[in-house]
């Protein structure tokens, strides 16, 4: 089953010929309401764009990063800053800012996360992973070169049938699904402890249906979807 166009946040990539050349990262809203993306640099890495911005609805950001860049992407919802960048969002907040500036997303967000490859390592990596929840339904695609690079998404809208036990409400209305993990905080959910092994972490209720609603093959704890 797959997301109508309009609840969707799409990132693609401009995977130039050369890797001696920065990569261009595109994001599209194509929800139907605002959304405020998040950008996070991982460490040693710059963050572009002071880490966050607003979309509103059919906009779409353009910028730069270089071809070894890694980082991460998520969107929030519900926001509100005054003049000075200072407010707040029902989901994926990056500590009351408009601008993220080295902060990350406070879940459930959903995550694009991508490394890019260099003349020396020529592969790209991204997935969009609800390792921290899921909040919007994001998709990430290439748009030229890359040959072998797919899509990466998870596209279907989670909060409309997020388990109770999962769910985080602002005003009544659903605005975020936490991971199993996240929620229940048990090793058997979050494959820790004695559970920290492929052999023994087996899947759960959680994994099965959120298997089932995101057409998974596999039964991760969690929904990672990856591209090279």
């Amino acid at each position: 089953m797959t997301a109508p166009r309009q609840h969707l946040f799409l990132l693609c990539l401009l995977l130039p010929i050369s890797l001696s050349y920065e990569i261009q990262l595109i994001l599209v809203n194509n929800c139907n309401y605002s959304v405020w993306p998040g950008v996070l640099g991982s460490a040693g890495h710059a963050t572009p764009e002071d880490g966050g911005f607003h979309l509103g609805l059919g906009e779409e950001a353009v910028f730069d990063v270089p071809s070894w860049w890694s980082g991460r992407v998520w969107g929030r919802q519900g926001c509100g800053f005054d003049g000075r960048g200072k407010g707040s969002c029902v989901s994926g907040d990056c500590g009351g800012m408009l601008q993220c500036k080295g902060a990350g997303g406070a879940p459930p967000a959903t995550v694009v996360e991508m490394t890019f490859g260099t003349d020396r390592s020529p592969l790209h990596f991204y997935d969009v992973s609800l390792v921290d929840g899921f909040n919007l339904p994001v998709t990430m695609a290439p748009v030229g070169g890359g040959v072998g690079c797919g899509v990466a998404g998870c596209e279907v809208d989670l909060n409309v049938c997020c388990p109770s036990t999962l769910e985080v409400k602002r005003n009544g209305k659903v605005v975020g699904c936490k991971s199993a993990c996240l929620a229940l905080k048990a090793d058997k959910y979050c494959c820790t402890g004695d559970y920290g092994s492929p052999k023994i972490c087996k899947p759960t209720l959680y994994s099965h249906l959120f298997k089932c609603m995101l057409g998974l093959k596999s039964d991760p704890p969690f929904c990672e979807t990856t591209k090279k």
